[in-house]
């Protein structure tokens, strides 16, 4: 498979031109810094949940004293999005029917009466491109010292279009902080229409998160209907076109970067706090702990994170490809950066094979646990990342993995007080990818 150099220059120009510098350039290091504004408050943001913007979950810590870091592995979800079509055409059909009515009566609403629907569906957003392009930056920034020019990072994406478009911007950030010293392509792309480590795609018998959204839907949801109704007379919105309402207080405000009039509806209506439930919820039981054959959607991508941690091939017969897996050029294991770009259902499939993030009781989709460390947006917002950095600790090799920069307990392989535990420690704890799903894998297409 030839090498291949896809930098997406459109998308970067595009970005910088759209955004100001005091939103591109903050210090994303300093988790007590507000995160980029958006003319909307950091609380709300967060509630977006798997529509948030990046924001660091804990300020970055350097390992701890007797360890030194000689390899790192990034697992990063593309940047801020449009809706996806199917997102997008509900969202349509439920503005339709509010600005179809002869007047309003709330005046939350009045300013449908001149609003036109100007987004588009799948693809980045320029916020999208440039956080991703801000990644690039922060990672030469923090591990470039681990770099020569014959060692540069090797960055891998999933075939879809605004994941091949966040990896190639994140490409050109890290050339762009090394004065172009550095120059890393994407070379290696995964077909989401094939064996794909970097997209839940694979396993036919997989089941959804539909009933437990919907269960959650009808218990905050009518009241929320009933109020735009009221203000809408003739409306007839259902509880999933409220949904979609509030949806846009997060896409709106992303895709032109400024507060949407829609948030007004979302904070009025007490969404927040509900939206993003759902979304906890609908990662839960999507990919998550909560759906039976979730996790082993990611176990194939643990298998080649082993490979390149312990420096040997790959043992796997899941959703690797084998081709690529075993071909020096498409699967080195002798860098000391790699960077590989997914999406949020994928990231949640791996967080859960591996064992982070684990709930002591399953979601409740009528009734959130203010005490769950089931927090999506604290797992995947847009350009979410996790980092696993290998270590040598007094002639130890040793790992800790990182989660939006917050260091992961990591229990499951006996991390210590620092959250590191032995490479050895870390390979025996992933029993379930090294089995290929302990007899989940053939269950997919049973």
């Amino acid at each position: 498979m030839a090498l291949l150099s896809l930098i997406t220059l459109t998308y970067i120009c595009y970005a910088y031109s759209s955004l100001s510098s005091s939103t591109v350039y903050r210090n994303s290091l300093d988790v007590d810094q507000e995160v980029p504004s958006l003319g909307v408050p950091r609380s709300v943001q967060q509630s977006w949940v798997m529509y948030s913007p990046y924001y660091p979950s804990e300020p970055y810590v350097p390992p701890p004293e007797g360890c030194s870091l000689d390899q790192v592995r990034r697992l990063q979800r593309h940047g801020a999005r449009y809706p996806t079509s199917g997102a997008a055409t509900r969202i349509v059909a439920a503005i339709g029917k509010l600005q179809s009515v002869e007047s309003f009566t709330d005046p939350l609403l009045a300013f449908l009466k001149n609003y036109s629907y100007d987004l588009g569906y799948d693809d980045l957003v320029p916020y999208g491109a440039a956080q991703s392009f801000q990644a690039g930056e922060q990672a030469f920034e923090r591990y470039a010292w681990l770099l020569s020019e014959a060692n540069q990072p090797f960055v891998r994406a999933s075939s879809a279009p605004r994941v091949v478009d966040s990896a190639t911007n994140w490409t050109a950030g890290f050339a762009a902080a090394s004065s172009h010293h550095y120059k890393p392509i994407l070379s290696v792309i995964l077909s989401e229409a094939g064996n794909d480590t970097l997209d839940d795609n694979m396993c036919a018998a997989a089941g959804s998160s539909d009933a437990e959204d919907n269960l959650w839907l009808s218990t905050f949801a009518p009241p929320m209907t009933a109020r735009l109704n009221a203000g809408a007379p003739g409306a007839n919105l259902t509880d999933t076109d409220t949904y979609n309402i509030l949806s846009m207080c997060a896409f709106d405000t992303i895709s032109h970067e400024t507060r949407s009039p829609f948030c007004a509806i979302y904070e009025e209506l007490a969404g927040p706090a509900a939206f993003s439930y759902y979304g906890d919820l609908d990662k839960y039981y999507g990919t998550g702990y909560g759906q039976p054959l979730g996790p082993v959607q990611g176990v194939g991508y643990i298998n080649e994170l082993i490979a390149r941690l312990a420096g040997k091939p790959v043992q796997d017969h899941t959703q690797t490809n084998a081709t690529l897996d075993g071909n020096p050029e498409t699967f080195p294991l002798n860098r000391t950066l790699y960077a590989d770009f997914s999406h949020d259902n994928q990231m949640v499939a791996i967080f859960a094979a591996m064992g982070l993030f684990k709930q002591s009781a399953p979601l409740d989709p009528t009734k959130p646990d203010p005490n769950r460390t089931w927090r999506v947006q604290k797992m995947v917002p847009f350009s979410g990342r996790m980092v696993t950095e290998r270590l040598s600790c007094r002639g130890t090799q040793s790992v800790r993995i990182l989660v939006n920069d917050a260091v992961m307990p990591s229990e499951f392989c006996g991390a210590n007080a620092d959250r590191v535990c032995t490479l050895d420690a870390f390979v025996q704890s992933q029993s379930y990818a090294r089995n290929d799903g302990e007899g989940d894998w053939a269950k997919c297409f049973a």
